[in-house]
């Protein structure tokens, strides 16, 4: 009833769990992007189908599975090889596919650091459009992300979350992809800068659309790193996740600092 569409690389710590997960499907098609570890080896073991493709964007990698995988079912659900499947989400998502509604489906996701869930700093629930039905649900990509494209009556929100855990790989390796993460992210905001802002899209109903118009508009403000702690540690309370809290708190503080000293290097380039 339901295929799975996984993207990795270099994700042998990651991809045993991640197909454990989905132990329930019948068809898991991992999409890999050149792994030098024993992620493909590992992915096979479990039973699941592997076929590559260099990286290029997220959405890029994610339609071409779509395309191009042989995808045996109708409903596909995305992963990232960190990403758990809980019987509780499972169970939704069947429902789904039997009495759904909708095209696609955002899906909550519990942000899990130094072994707890970041309830609060973690922002949840947050969602990502991540099962939809094969033939209606394409990608675009933006900043380091995709987005799916649909009209937002076409999309439906579930209410079991994936669990993501981020950091399976250490802190390394979380600094190192928003290093690369955070070059997209000054150039997307760059050219949210050249064009206007979605006023309207601030007092929208949908919740997608008002995030989105935040994010574009938190691009002009001044303070941006400062301000991103405070909004997280203070406004959306991480304080009460601890010591974990604060810890990434931080982390996103730095991120967004990145992200400006690349925006200002490219308009000075520019000049």
């Amino acid at each position: 009833m339901i295929s799975v569409l996984i993207l990795t690389l270099n994700e042998e710590v990651n991809i045993e769990s991640c197909l454990d997960s989905v132990s329930w499907a019948d068809d898991v098609l991992v999409l890999d992007s050149g792994s030098t570890d024993d992620t493909v080896a590992l992915a096979k073991s479990k039973g699941a189908r592997v076929v590559h493709r260099p990286f290029d964007t997220f959405a890029d990698q994610r339609n071409y599975g779509l395309q191009h995988g042989d995808l045996q079912h109708d409903w596909v659900l995305h992963l990232d090889a960190d990403e758990r499947v809980t019987l509780p989400l499972y169970r939704e998502l069947q429902n789904k596919v039997r009495h759904g509604k909708h095209d696609a489906f955002r899906v909550p996701s519990k942000l899990i650091f130094q072994g707890q869930w970041l309830k609060h700093a973690g922002m949840y629930p947050t969602y990502q459009i991540r099962f939809g039905r094969r033939e209606a649900l394409t990608f675009t990509q933006v900043g380091h992300g995709q987005r799916g494209v649909l009209p937002p009556d076409q999309i439906g929100t579930l209410r079991e979350p994936l669990l993501h855990y981020a950091f399976s790989k250490g802190l390394t390796d979380w600094f190192e992809r928003h290093n690369r993460y955070s070059t997209d992210e000054a150039k997307h905001a760059l050219k949210m800068q050249n064009e206007s802002t979605d006023w309207s899209g601030l007092i929208s109903s949908d919740a997608q659309r008002r995030r989105r118009a935040l994010k574009d508009l938190s691009y002009r403000l001044p303070l941006r790193p400062l301000l991103r702690f405070l909004y997280m540690y203070i406004g959306k309370r991480g304080f009460l996740d601890g010591r974990a809290g604060f810890d990434y708190c931080v982390m996103l503080a730095v991120y967004e600092y990145m992200t400006m000293l690349k925006m200002r290097h490219h308009q000075q380039s520019d000049e």
